[in-house]
């Protein structure tokens, strides 16, 4: 028998079983995927990137950007191959979503310490087990988990994803590249809009037609992933403020700002894949033909996949779930990634590696690292436990208003936010010092 379980092969799940196989326990990885295929996954690989190739900020003035630091520090997989697979993306991470993928999997499947069990799940594995099944869960896995935290703290949203174009489909005698403000490499392709497009493209992507999302309503969508068609009906200039905003971008032939501009960010290595940033959607797919084919220069862009919506699930965490992500009514089951409540790839990550380094000290009979509120994958794990004092507990990308504040007072919000993350590193170098097995 398998000294731990781990259920879903997602970004949690193998950032988990790896942390437990690279410290000698056997693991037994569940994956359904290829038998069994969700609404949102065309992939057989492991730690499929559904949505969005980018990765976020890097800059350590940047909540994710610190939370990355600390998991590179702690040897997570996930950013390994990150750094090895990463495209340009101006001040983000971005990476070749296959390429990513590809390294994750082979990795996993190359481990001598962890076993593949294909197929769905319907009942939590016997002993340790650690349950990393996505906003995605199965409808075969949910009765159980709803058996196990009962129905009223089981949760869901909607989140969506935003299409890919093929670059040589797009008219860059009405693009160009560039970065906002001029910040590192043009690695942006932007698309410009004057006042009379960007409304017409605004009033028709308001009125497009919905693909049908059983119980969707837009009240219950994700704000930071919302449909890009939601935020046209929060008014004309949202869009100017929100993905499409033109501040900062200048035309290099004429140096002129433009109404409106939409950005596409490069999605392989190769450059020969764009998404569109900020384009989460639901329309049906001759609606996004239709509406998008609007911005002068996607007129004849070739779709190699559309956008589309899928529920996200989720456990009430402050009810449900301790410190360790582990249930409070059987702390033999953990959970990790999106399902726990954490939103983000990364945050994903970081959840199964927490969850899987306090499970590895309590299969050694050890006492628990215990990660502070100073740092952003303990700050994490605190919030989802325990952070939604109003009972009304929401998905939660990582931010600085979930970390413990400074003693001392800094005007500067960067240099404050900085002065934070030279703390939290700190903090995580002393752990990581101090605990043989996080070597």
């Amino acid at each position: 028998m398998a000294d731990i379980s781990v259920v879903g092969a997602g970004l949690a799940g193998c950032e988990a079983a790896w942390q437990l196989a690279k410290r000698g326990f056997s693991v037994r990885l569940y994956e359904m995927k290829p038998e069994k295929m969700t609404p949102a996954h065309t992939s057989p690989l492991f730690s499929e990137l559904v949505c969005s190739n980018s990765l976020r900020g890097d800059d350590l003035a940047n909540a994710v950007g610190l939370l990355k630091e600390e998991l590179r520090r702690l040897g997570s997989l996930m950013m390994a191959s990150a750094e090895a697979h990463r495209v340009p993306a101006g001040g983000a991470l971005a990476v070749d979503r296959e390429a990513f993928a590809r390294t994750i999997t082979e990795a996993i499947r190359n481990h001598p310490n962890i076993e593949i069990v294909p197929g769905e799940v319907t009942a939590f594995p016997e002993g340790e087990c650690i349950i990393a099944t996505g906003p995605l869960t199965s409808d075969g896995l949910i009765p159980a988990i709803s058996a196990a935290c009962g129905e009223a703290d089981f949760l869901h949203f909607f989140d969506a994803a935003a299409p890919l174009i093929a670059f040589d489909s797009i008219d860059m005698t009405k693009a160009w590249f560039g970065s906002r403000y001029g910040k590192g490499t043009a690695d942006y392709i932007n698309c410009p809009m004057d006042k009379e497009q960007y409304q017409a493209f605004v009033t028709e992507l308001a009125a497009a037609k919905e693909a049908p999302v059983h119980g969707f309503e837009d009240a219950g969508v994700f704000e930071g992933c919302m449909p890009v068609e939601v935020m046209a009906r929060r008014g004309e200039d949202t869009l100017r403020y929100g993905p499409l905003k033109p501040v900062g971008l200048r035309d290099p032939e004429t140096g002129e700002s433009h109404y409106a501009v939409v950005q596409l960010r490069r999605d392989n290595d190769e450059g020969s894949v764009y998404n569109l940033v900020g384009f989460q959607t639901h329309l049906t797919f001759p609606e996004q033909r239709r509406v998008f084919g609007m911005i002068p220069a996607l007129a004849q862009a070739e779709y190699l996949r559309y956008g589309k919506m899928h529920r996200n699930t989720f456990l009430n965490g402050p009810a449900l779930l301790d410190r360790y992500y582990r249930l409070k009514s059987q702390p033999r089951i953990a959970f990790a990634g999106q399902v726990t409540g954490v939103e983000g790839y990364v945050e994903s990550c970081a959840s199964g590696m927490l969850a899987a380094l306090e499970a590895a000290r309590r299969l050694r009979g050890l006492p628990p690292l215990d990660f502070p509120r100073t740092t952003a994958i303990g700050a994490l794990a605190l919030y989802v436990s325990g952070g939604a004092a109003s009972g009304d507990f929401q998905p939660m990308n990582v931010n600085f208003g979930i970390i413990e504040k400074l003693d001392e007072r800094i005007r500067g919000k960067r240099e404050r936010y900085l002065k934070v993350s030279e703390r939290a590193l700190a903090d995580l170098d002393q752990i990581i010092r101090r605990e043989e097995t996080l070597t």
